[in-house]
């Protein structure tokens, strides 16, 4: 998956040794067999996938000859390391998200979109914000901000989710791994002695027609084939609609009179935990404040879920242009942390999303517990595939692609590209691949021009992010955001992720000729 976002908690950290002495064929053996348990399990048995990815690197741990203390390890590391970088930023941006959808805030943006953009027009503006956003922003930061409003604007259009997902995630996926400041391109600009601004300048001329096909274009075609829907626990739905009383839906006694807002809505369970009610589904206490309830103004609620955005964006700034160690550069790295970012995002949305909304001090918490159960399958799920991804590293599988690539007689850019696939395919992380492939090729980088060490930068990046699968923490977050299956998860995202990696590189190749 994409790197993790904070440092690995020091008491699960993975072992650090080797934790198998397995052959090369019985490590191949071992990843293709966890893999297939793992889909046989969710596809064919029906089994949870967080249960189907311990499971599965059960499986692997075993065939790979691992010591179940060592598997133990490794796979607990792997959750610890993921629930800490994106789980907590998934936590905080769905809190961020259940003030925007539970305030209104969420309507006014969803309103001024459709209102100024057509139905055509839509797939490539969420293309284009995607990527705008994604420029300082980690993939999983963008995809928790951004999953609400591609929601939103999907059930109000009738426009088909994927025709707007794709796009979005096309857009932050590009940006993710070819143009820094993204950890990924850093390390490959590090690696190989590249030059930072000529790398930004040529990746972002590979990023627009990347972008471009790979989003919504293919958002337009796969549209067809997945018809996907989004989960109703994450559609944000302020209040129910209103029924005659007594009517099929209501739990009215026909006779009785509804208890309803000064808009004639009901007020009635909006499937929140109350902290003050002490019981999962109890209605928000809404009595004397409907009639002061205002919706949220369209900037303050754009400011608020830029202001993560702006900070990371300004330690982005910071890194490029201050010397490490400054009072200045120390205090953009701390406030432009991902979740020191987003944490001030749920501060100012307290005021700017819920206050101002006119809710009340324990209205506010209603909204920011009830943001959480709905994600807790996802956060579970996206934990257990960082501890799948885990045994994989631990077990040496990268480490057998990268040894099987290293004396292979190919031009730089096309070894730099396919050790990066191998290496993705294999263990999930994109930045694993573009470390290790960045340490492969960089005495080759010695022998290429300035431009032509960017352009293997780059070509290291996109091979990075081909085919995302079950062993990678985002497939997952991806599925489970949009209600996929598993197949129409690799139909749509995985595909997606092959044609940026296809393309991108196809991009690299056509500069190589020009510059």
């Amino acid at each position: 998956m994409h790197p993790p976002l904070v440092e690995p908690l020091t008491v699960l950290a993975a072992p650090a040794e080797p934790v198998t002495t397995a052959g090369d064929g019985q490590l191949v053996l071992a990843a293709l067999l966890g893999i297939a348990a793992v889909v046989l399990l969710i596809a064919w048995a029906k089994v949870h996938p967080f249960l189907s990815l311990i499971l599965g690197a059960a499986v692997l741990g075993v065939v790979a000859s691992v010591a179940p203390d060592k598997m133990i390890a490794s796979f607990t590391g792997g959750v610890g390391t993921t629930v800490g970088g994106v789980g907590l930023l998934i936590a905080l941006g769905a809190m961020i998200g259940g003030l925007l959808a539970e305030s209104g805030g969420a309507d006014g943006i969803v309103n001024r979109v459709v209102g100024r953009v057509s139905g055509r027009a839509l797939p490539w503006a969420m293309a284009g914000v995607a990527a705008l956003i994604g420029l300082p922003l980690f993939f999983e930061v963008g995809v928790v901000l951004l999953v609400p409003i591609v929601l939103l604007v999907s059930m109000r259009t009738d426009v088909p989710l994927m025709k707007l997902g794709i796009p979005a995630l096309a857009g932050l996926s590009v940006l993710h791994g070819l143009v820094p400041p993204h950890p990924g391109p850093l390390v490959a600009i590090s690696s190989l002695d590249a030059d930072l601004g000529l790398t930004l300048g040529l990746g972002l001329l590979v990023a627009i027609p990347t972008v471009i096909i790979s989003g919504p274009v293919f958002g337009n075609l796969i549209a067809r084939y997945v018809p996907a829907t989004a989960p109703a626990a994450l559609l944000p739905t302020r209040r129910q609609p209103a029924h005659p009383t007594g009517a099929t839906g209501t739990t009215g006694t026909a006779g009785t009179t509804d208890r309803r807002d000064v808009d004639g809505d009901l007020l009635t369970d909006d499937d929140l935990v109350n902290p003050g009610g002490g019981r999962p589904g109890e209605p928000v206490d809404d009595s004397g404040t409907e009639t002061a309830r205002r919706t949220p103004a369209f900037w303050p609620a754009v400011i608020t879920v830029l202001l993560p955005v702006v900070l990371m964006l300004l330690r982005a700034i910071g890194e490029l242009t201050l010397d490490e160690g400054t009072a200045g550069r120390k205090t953009l790295d701390i406030i432009g942390t991902p979740i020191v970012a987003l944490l001030a995002g749920v501060i100012l949305a307290m005021f700017t999303l819920g206050y101002q909304a006119g809710f009340s001090r324990s209205q506010v918490s209603s909204v920011l517990g009830g943001s959480l159960p709905p994600i807790a399958g996802i956060l579970l799920i996206v934990a257990a595939g960082g501890g799948f991804k885990q045994v994989l590293v631990d077990a040496g599988v990268g480490n057998l692609v990268a040894d099987a690539a290293k004396d292979a007689n190919l031009s730089p850019l096309l070894l730099g590209w396919l050790v990066a696939v191998g290496i993705r395919v294999a263990t999930g992380s994109a930045t694993v691949a573009t470390i290790t492939a960045a340490g492969i090729v960089a005495p080759l980088a010695a022998t290429l021009d300035r431009p032509g060490v960017a352009l293997l930068a780059l070509a290291i990046g996109c091979g990075s992010l081909f085919f995302s699968h079950v062993n990678d923490a985002g497939f997952w977050l991806v599925k489970e955001y949009f209600g996929l299956t598993v197949g129409q998860t690799i139909k749509s995202w995985s595909v997606m992720e092959t044609l940026i990696s296809v393309i991108g590189f196809a991009g690299v190749l056509l500069l190589d000729l020009v510059v």
